[in-house]
């Protein structure tokens, strides 16, 4: 109680630092003394401190890489190549950062098999992007939070909780549903009736799932998600619009990730589904009785119609539009700013452009356009020598 009623005395602006990382900034701030730790205050920034430093060799086994300097050399933290310092680690998979490479101040490099590089500390594997991501997760792992249920947080007498479940204040959880273990359900959350959400699950501050949904495991949903909410379905009638029964469903399956702010509206009869490993940027739509695939990547403020079907492992640009009852076959990959027409099928390529066409005709196109201003100058030229021809012929016959 001692050491926390010191804590809050200090300034909210305040960061506190363990006595083993003093080296990493005495030389860099004026520190001060606050209870039992070290401070930097009036300061705003971040710092992305490991746990606990991991040595070259223990990385290298982890990505399945070849090690070449020292691989004994401690790393603590990942960071980009000009920000990186002693007991960093960063990577480089292109030739045109090799300069930049060779100058960094990093501890150690993950760089691509075969390369020329040749640093005081390296990891050689096939793909480094994925190994620095793999890396950042060891170094870095995600904020875990003890389990808790929030005195304030509003639970149904009939909804299962498991064990593990940290719930956060002001959360509501309704009649007959489930939250399976290690599952975290943060600020202002509201779960609906009968629905599941399965283990080791992070559900952010604001997310709604409605009546009925079923979220599986290691899903990520990201702040002001809303899921399960009434497709936009009407039926014109004499008096105006007349709503058409939203009373189907959403699947979420395992392993997706909604970005901030994303909306899957539920089944008029039937299912939504988003598949195994897909991830949706912020701000996308998915209306009703969409059939999201597995691994699907979807970028921001994308607006998918009712009745879409998106097969596996396709990738879909930002701000694409799409009318309803289009199917996209698996591994297409359609570009920004996009629309595709109701009732189309695009089969597997690269697609551009509205409406929709494969991207070397989307090249020729926009290449002769750059030329129309030209064109019309030329065309205005000839209309004009024409006019001029037939004023002389018409001088000759008479």
């Amino acid at each position: 109680m001692a050491r926390q009623k010191a804590a809050r005395r200090c300034s909210s602006r305040t960061l506190h630092i363990k006595p083993q990382y003093f080296s990493q900034f005495s030389n860099r701030f004026t520190l001060r003394q606050c209870g039992k730790d070290v401070v930097l205050s009036g300061l705003e920034f971040s710092i992305h401190m490991s746990q606990s430093a991991k040595s070259v060799s223990e990385l290298a086994a982890l990505v399945g890489g070849r090690v070449a300097g020292k691989a004994e050399t401690q790393i603590q933290r990942v960071a980009s190549l000009d920000t990186a310092a002693k007991g960093d680690i960063s990577y480089v998979e292109d030739e045109k950062f090799f300069e930049a490479a060779t100058n960094s101040r990093a501890s150690c490099l993950i760089v691509p098999e075969n390369s020329s590089l040749s640093l005081r500390c390296q990891i050689a594997v096939k793909n480094p992007k994925l190994a620095f991501a793999l890396i950042a997760e060891v170094l870095h792992p995600p904020k875990q939070r003890e389990p808790e249920i929030h005195q304030s947080a509003v639970i149904a007498e009939t909804a299962d909780i498991a064990l593990e479940v940290f719930i956060g204040a002001f959360v509501c959880v309704g009649e007959n549903s489930t939250v399976g273990s290690g599952t975290q359900i943060r600020a202002g959350a509201k779960l609906g009736d009968n629905v599941t959400v399965g283990a080791d699950c992070v559900i952010h501050p604001n997310v709604f799932l409605e009546d009925g949904v079923t979220i599986g495991d290691r899903v990520i949903l990201h702040a002001g998600v809303v899921i399960g909410a009434d497709g936009f379905g009407y039926v014109r009638s004499d008096m105006g619009y007349h709503k058409f029964p939203q009373i189907g469903t959403v699947v979420i399956e395992d392993d997706v990730e909604l970005g901030a702010n994303t909306t899957v509206d539920r089944g008029a009869l039937g299912l939504t589904r988003i598949g195994r490993g897909t991830k949706l940027d912020n701000m996308v739509h998915v209306g009703h009785n969409c059939d999201i695939g597995e691994r699907v990547v979807i970028a921001a403020q994308t607006g998918i119609s009712g009745s879409v079907t998106i097969e596996d492992d396709c990738v879909i640009g930002g701000q694409v539009g799409f009318g309803d009852h289009i199917r996209v076959q698996s591994g297409a990959v359609i570009g920004s700013k996009a629309g595709v027409l109701p009732g189309k099928i695009v089969r597997p390529g690269v697609w551009w452009g509205i409406p929709i066409q494969p991207l070397d005709e989307y090249k020729r196109l926009n290449a002769h356009l750059s030329r129309v201003p030209a064109m019309r100058d030329e065309l205005k030229e000839l209309k004009d020598r024409v006019k001029e021809l037939e004023q002389q012929l018409l001088k000759r016959d008479r």
